[in-house]
């Protein structure tokens, strides 16, 4: 544990075990009715995994404000990214708009800039906007998109508008600079991830972010305000202040860690178990893994937990909607892989918490949403009309406690530079490279049938209540024909309605 942390951050790092409501509870300390213009701050951690916030994982994980903050929220166990890696799924979340046509399809492209994002559709002068942390978007160093203060972590070298490289350095990379520390880079000019991981917790990521956010709050606690604090970790590599926080007898795996997949599985998901089986190793070697990545979460928790105790000392708890999720989860030993990129939930699920003024009890929704709708979810919230460019559909109804129609969810992946064992034995070096360049179209139903059709690799099928680790694919059972027809007819009439060209 860090011994410097101060006695009011102490105070609310005491854990809460509330148990959650079910959908349709009444929020009943919430007021009748919201401030005229409430603030909105918005944590978004990078690859956290759904069940490390709300289910039987975080009761693990020593992360008692991330607990106390579920505990007055709205928490949709079911909510899922656009496409499980950082950039398209960044892009649909500011933009309300599918990866497919804003530009951002993988993470190496940028959001088009005709595109606008959550303060340029709520158009009200009246706000002060920032966003602090990973954009990942185009340019790092300057702010755009209506966000009035910006504060970069990392360096991503491509311009707001256009793909080409830019140089500059991050304020994090200038931060340290002032402490005196030699940027490691090969260019000389900028911090890698791994070194700043090594750092003390009072000169991490996360802790910078916390302060300039206290800061923000500090000097607009007199105006209404929009704020993302988008940090890095948990996101590899995994390694941090708080690796040894958790015992390692405490870590348990998933019951899919020591499976190996079958014929039936896409060649893409083979390959990439088998890059970290052999990169891994044993059962061991990933709860290792697993300790230092409750760790980061850890280090978010302390860094949030400040945040939210600096909103209690203004007053403006009863004036904030506060929001968390993530851009994706993290398989994390889950059919022994780790990180993202994959249609399996671990990896495109993502914890989503909203904690409206006033609230003070948990209700949990079930039902399936998307990210695809955050954007007109919080422009709802705020008292604004839907704006025109957003594809999906308020859930304020939800967040409310009310009752809404269900719908099926859809899930895209569209192919990326793919780290994978160059003497694979799976497949001859041809059909791996068709493999590695695969997209899928994937549906996700109410009642928790979920099918990924692919182009250029194999398809699908898992029933989510009866099989939710998704060990067994149903896709080629003739006995589920019917089911898979009918999905597909529902994932083809989508990419119809959304001008999605693919062919699945």
């Amino acid at each position: 544990m860090i011994a410097a942390i101060s006695r009011r951050h102490f105070l609310c790092t005491a854990a809460l075990g509330s148990a959650g409501l079910a959908i349709g509870a009444p929020t009943r300390s919430q007021p009748a009715k919201l401030p005229v213009k409430p603030n909105l701050i918005v944590f978004l951690p990078d690859q956290l995994r759904a069940d490390a916030v709300a289910g039987e994982t975080a009761s693990s994980v020593h992360a008692p404000n991330i607990h106390k903050l579920a505990a007055q929220s709205v928490i949709f166990d079911r909510a899922y990214v656009t496409q499980p890696i950082c950039t398209p799924s960044r892009s649909s979340l500011i933009s309300g708009t599918w990866p497919h046509l804003n530009g951002a399809t993988s993470k190496t492209r940028i959001l088009y800039p005709q595109f606008r994002c959550l303060p340029e559709m709520l158009a009200d002068s009246d706000y002060r906007t920032a966003y602090f942390g990973k954009w990942h978007l185009g340019d790092e160093f300057s702010a755009q998109h209506g966000f009035e203060e910006w504060l970069s972590v990392e360096e991503f070298f491509k311009s707001a508008k256009s793909d080409h490289k830019i140089d500059g350095v991050s304020d994090y990379t200038k931060f340290l600079l002032s402490k005196g520390y030699k940027p490691d880079s090969h260019s000389g000019k900028y911090f890698s991830r791994a070194f700043a991981y090594s750092l003390p917790f009072e000169l991490s990521m996360a802790k910078f972010l916390e302060k300039r956010t206290c800061e923000f709050l500090q000097a607009h606690r007199n105006e209404p305000f929009l704020v993302f604090v988008a940090f890095v970790e948990p996101h590899p590599p995994y390694n941090g202040p708080f690796n040894n926080e958790h015992s390692l007898d405490t870590i348990s795996l998933d019951a899919s860690s020591g499976d190996t997949f079958g014929e039936d599985i896409p060649l893409r998901c083979r390959l990439r178990q088998e890059l970290f089986r052999h990169r891994v190793g044993n059962a061991e070697a990933y709860r290792k893994i697993k300790q230092k990545y409750f760790g980061l979460i850890t280090e978010l928790d302390h860094c949030i937990g400040a945040i939210l105790a600096e909103l209690a000392d203004l007053g403006l708890t009863e004036r904030t909607i506060t929001v968390l999720s993530s851009d994706h989860g993290d398989m994390m030993s889950a059919h022994g892989l780790l990180g993202k990129q994959m249609m399996f939930e671990e990896s495109a699920r993502v914890p989503y918490l909203v904690r409206m003024p006033g609230q003070q009890q948990p209700i949990h929704c079930t039902q399936a949403i998307s990210h695809i709708d955050f954007a007109p979810t919080m422009l709802d919230l705020l008292g604004k009309p839907p704006h025109s460019q957003c594809v999906g559909q308020s859930k304020a109804k939800l967040v409310r406690g009310e009752t809404s129609e269900p719908e099926p969810v859809f899930i895209q992946w569209s192919p990326v530079k793919e780290k994978i064992n160059k003497h694979s034995k799976l497949a001859s070096q041809e059909q791996v490279k068709q493999a590695v360049s695969e997209s899928t179209r994937a549906i996700v139903t109410p009642d928790g049938w979920k099918l990924c059709l692919r182009d250029k690799d194999k398809n699908e099928l898992y029933n989510l209540r009866g099989d939710p680790d998704e060990r067994h694919n149903l896709y080629y059972d003739n006995s589920h024909a019917d089911m898979v027809s009918e999905l597909t007819t529902q994932i083809h009439r989508w990419q119809e309605g959304v001008g999605d060209s693919l062919r699945v």
